[in-house]
């Protein structure tokens, strides 16, 4: 228990000397160069707070925040039943294996530019997150089903159990630990497509756009207060999903024990 306790002081030491020795660096390459190219991180602190202070930059966070849940929702509902499907079935798993490599190979300006054409400046950024997301999920759910252990398989049927109580009581706990590895990989992924989409298309309100305001103005310090204020939103939304990945963690044993 020490040692475990003395491991976690000594990785916190070494994230606060690495942190600090990164700002150090970034305030040592503004001495050199001018405002412009590459403001203090004193200057860029000093506008994310007031930022804090401005309505603005709430509705442009509220903005981003609604994009990014409803591409991550949308990616995890097509993509778990994407990947059940093709978790059951050969032939429908090598119906979606086209479509899936597309996908992972076509570059994220691509979709966003071509989403752009088919529809409205605020619905970019969620489809492209969806999209970019959707393969992410479908993979880790098909693997979850393909893990079902063959012995829970032939206890179903050696009791009788219908297709739903099959999908509760086996197919379901196989699945969950693969399901929330893929969410999280999906949700830090939907984060950077739906402020990048946003730095493209230009909807009224969002990280992005702000962002893309801030670097037509050369105002350089508020394009790095925007991308702190990007990051900070997807390291909350991971602390969020971290926090409640535990709830599921009964399930997980149910479904270890069940498989051995």
């Amino acid at each position: 228990m020490k040692d475990s306790i003395d491991r976690g002081k000594k990785r916190l030491l070494i994230i606060i000397v690495s942190s600090a020795a990164l700002i150090l660096l970034w305030w040592a390459g503004s001495l050199v160069f001018n405002e412009v190219i590459l403001p203090s991180p004193f200057t860029v602190l000093a506008r994310f707070m007031r930022f804090l202070g401005e309505a603005s930059f709430y509705q442009a966070l509220y903005a981003t925040c609604i994009r990014g849940i409803q591409g991550f929702a949308v990616s995890l509902l097509v993509g778990s039943a994407a990947g059940i499907l093709a978790g059951g079935s050969r032939t429908l798993e090598a119906f979606f294996s086209p479509l899936l490599s597309v996908i992972k190979a076509t570059p994220v300006m691509s979709v966003i530019l071509l989403a752009f054409i088919w529809f409205r400046t605020g619905t970019v950024p969620v489809f492209a997150a969806f999209l970019m997301a959707f393969p992410v999920v479908t993979q880790n759910v098909m693997i979850g089903v393909r893990e079902v252990h063959p012995e829970l398989r032939q206890m179903a049927r050696m009791y009788e159990l219908n297709a739903r109580q099959q999908f509760i009581h086996i197919t379901l706990p196989s699945i969950l630990p693969f399901f929330l590895s893929g969410a999280k990989s999906a949700l830090g992924l939907t984060w950077k497509v739906v402020v990048a989409a946003e730095v493209l298309t230009v909807p009224s309100r969002g990280i992005g756009s702000s962002m893309q305001f801030a670097q037509i103005n050369l105002a350089t310090a508020e394009v790095f207060s925007w991308t702190v204020a990007a990051i900070l939103l997807s390291a909350a939304s991971d602390l969020l999903f971290s926090l409640v990945t535990p709830f599921f963690q009964p399930h997980r044993r149910y479904g270890r024990r069940h498989g051995h």
